[in-house]
């Protein structure tokens, strides 16, 4: 298969595939002409490369776990491997949690502060600035 016609089957970018060759994720042959030929099974492995990359996992680590998946199944170095991507995702999660906490506290607070404002009738902040 030619390069668009992967792009076309697994809804990427012709860009996002010479990345992924860029960052040995996918592999292809050239023709005479000098094109991309790819497997019939590249569709299959970047939309693979997609899932791992929306999970959050950098291009070193989809290497290994593709290069596992290549060998043809889970060693513990992969469940090791992916345990502790899974827990650094947890921690970025929980973070993420306490940063939109802080942010609804700072809106309830704003919308406090102005419906005081408005309720005070002269316009003026309630702590006396002026």
């Amino acid at each position: 298969m030619r390069i668009g016609e992967v792009a076309a089957k697994a809804g990427v970018s012709v860009r996002a595939l010479r990345y992924y060759e860029e960052q040995d994720l996918l592999h292809s042959t050239r023709n005479l002409g000098g094109q991309r030929q790819y497997t019939a099974d590249a569709v299959e492995r970047v939309c693979l490369i997609r899932r791992l990359y929306s999970a959050g996992l950098p291009s070193r680590i989809v290497r290994e776990v593709l290069s596992f998946a290549d060998a043809g199944g889970a060693s513990p170095e992969l469940v090791e491997l992916l345990t502790a991507e899974r827990d650094r995702l947890d921690r970025q999660m929980t973070d993420l949690r306490d940063a939109r906490d802080r942010l609804h506290a700072c809106i309830t607070e704003a919308h406090r502060d102005g419906e005081a404002e408005r309720s005070s009738g002269d316009g003026s902040p309630r702590d006396g600035r002026t």
